[in-house]
């Protein structure tokens, strides 16, 4: 007996120490944002758990639930996500960029995808999943007789990845990488019996951030496509001319300086972390009644300052094009007067910085138990995605890449902004338990989630219109201290962004050179997760 509470003391002070210290084990991730794959409990209802906190899962949920935790858990979390987001593109009958009327992309669409891992301290790895695979420890601890529940968990508060195999991918242009991931690495956090029908919780979360995109640029612009058709008229096959020679300068940079809307301009990728960002969970929970609770959690945001490399590896095109302006006679004039550089090298690279918000998140739900193998779960959520209205880059020196465009209004060449327009919107989540046996509980969940990116502002970096997600799931009692759960996860979403409509793929507005790589394309495309998770649940 005493050996007994000799070790519950030892794993209580163990306990104490990680919650304080904020240790915890690094996981790997998942392929979406927004509480998927969070918790295995709460997908296989849908997220709508607020009222009803499963286990070590209330920590992110609502915290108030660690309260109903009783002497000490242990729980392990496991789960396979895959993502395959696909995009079809279509020239419609008017196209015309600059006297261009043929875009090469017409009529191709996405291929394959695979998922990758960011390792804190690492990075990104190089090998290439077809799923992600990821797990999370969890502990909780009572003492007897304490109205106090004590706990910490390692998971995935936010995550999409991307990776595209196929190096002539026309998506190539807007993500050939494009991963954002939040590791929660430790989440110390108490729960607090008030009284027999109120509890309150507060947990926070310690996160490793990290943003890494990796794109093919290309510039179809009505600008850059008439001064390439008149490159194609004004210039010999063999080089330049005299008159040339003593005027602009359009063909002093060869073959290789001609401009074309739809040629690969560029590559610029960038590698960004915030090593430990913490922000804080609120919780209550009401529970009068056996058969009606109701719930409150707070996820509060933060403006998460990333720090990192890039690199902008600029193509033959606008460098041997710059190179032939400055090598006439009045072409010193007109790239002067147009803020252009006096050459473009072909690798700059250099240290990064960003401030990037990780939203605010509220979720209101309610349980409802109409009889006692019957209960119905439904939460309302709101996210502050609005606060992505721009992402603004923040680099170390002056881009020269930048500087070619300053005539398209990018006036500070040491920062590049990209233009985001997201909106805080609210969604609906359903749930419904039902208890088979003593042994045995089947979930199922529904959740319409609706898109914080407008129809004219979705763009292949994150191709995330509405989708619905759809789950079923278990959980069975191996015996009084033991149990399991599984859940099988399915989200799918489609979105049609006719040319000209969305401002972050296919305008063709003068000025919306950053960032329009499908300018005049008709482009449809969607999204599809697949989640498969487990956990497994031990109490002392």
């Amino acid at each position: 007996m005493k050996t007994r509470v000799s070790r519950r003391r030892t794993r209580a002070g163990l306990l104490t120490a990680a919650c304080l210290m904020g240790g915890g084990l690094p996981a790997a991730h998942a392929a979406l944002t927004d509480n998927i794959a969070a918790g295995v409990v709460a997908m296989s209802l849908g997220n709508a758990v607020v009222a009803d906190p499963p286990g070590i899962e209330s920590i992110h949920f609502n915290p108030a639930g660690l309260a109903r935790l009783k002497g000490e858990q242990h729980t392990q979390s496991l789960f396979v996500a895959s993502i395959r987001t696909h995009a079809s593109f279509h020239q419609p009958d008017d196209f015309d960029i600059g006297g261009w009327k043929q875009d090469p992309l017409n009529g191709t669409h996405t291929g394959e995808e695979k998922q990758r891992l960011y390792v804190p301290g690492i990075g990104l790895l190089g090998a290439r999943l077809p799923a992600a695979v990821a797990g999370g420890p969890g502990i909780s601890y009572n003492r007897e007789g304490s109205p106090f529940t004590f706990g910490t968990a390692t998971y995935v508060s936010q995550a999409m990845s991307i990776t595209r195999t196929d190096p002539n991918d026309p998506g190539n242009f807007d993500g050939k990488v494009t991963h954002i991931q939040r590791l929660v690495l430790a989440s110390p956090a108490v729960g607090w019996k008030v009284s027999d029908t109120v509890s309150v919780g507060v947990a926070v979360p310690i996160a490793h951030a990290a943003f890494v995109l990796n794109t093919d640029m290309r510039m179809p612009n009505t600008l850059i496509g008439i001064t390439g058709q008149v490159q194609n008229g004004w210039c010999p096959k063999d080089g330049g001319n005299l008159l040339d020679t003593l005027g602009p300068g359009l063909c002093s940079g060869g073959n290789e300086g001609r401009l074309s809307p739809f040629k690969r301009a560029a590559n610029f990728q960038f590698d960004m972390t915030a090593p430990l960002d913490p922000t804080i969970n609120l919780g209550v929970l009401w529970e009068p009644k056996d058969w009606f609770a109701v719930g409150v959690a707070y996820q509060g945001g933060s403006k998460t300052r990333y720090s990192g490399r890039y690199e902008f590896k600029t193509d033959p095109m606008i460098r041997r094009f710059v190179q032939g302006l400055y090598s006439s006679l009045m072409g010193p004039i007109i790239a002067a007067t147009l803020g252009m550089p006096q050459s473009v090298p072909e690798i700059q690279n250099g240290n990064v910085t960003a401030t990037i918000p990780f939203p605010s998140h509220l979720q209101v739900g309610f349980k409802l138990k109409p009889t006692e193998r019957l209960q119905f779960n439904v939460d309302a959520n709101y996210t502050d995605w609005g606060s992505w209205d721009a992402i603004t880059l923040k680099f170390d020196q002056s881009i020269k890449l930048l500087e070619v465009a300053r005539m398209f209004g990018i006036t500070d060449s040491t920062q590049l902004r990209m233009p985001r327009g997201y909106k805080s919107v609210i969604h609906w989540g359903f749930g419904m338990q039902t208890k088979v046996s003593d042994k045995l509980l089947l979930r199922f969940g529904y959740e319409p989630r609706k898109s914080s990116i407008p129809a004219d502002k979705i763009d292949l970096v994150a191709p995330l219109p509405d989708t619905k997600l759809y789950s079923v799931g278990f959980n069975y009692k191996i015996n009084k201290d033991t149990d399991i759960n599984l859940t099988a996860s399915y989200l799918k979403g489609d979105f049609n962004a006719p040319a000209g409509t969305s401002c972050n793929l296919n305008c063709t507005n003068f000025f919306n050179i950053v960032y329009n790589p499908y300018a005049g394309l008709d482009v449809a495309g969607g999204i599809r997760v697949r989640y498969l998770g487990f956990s497994f649940t031990k109490r002392f």
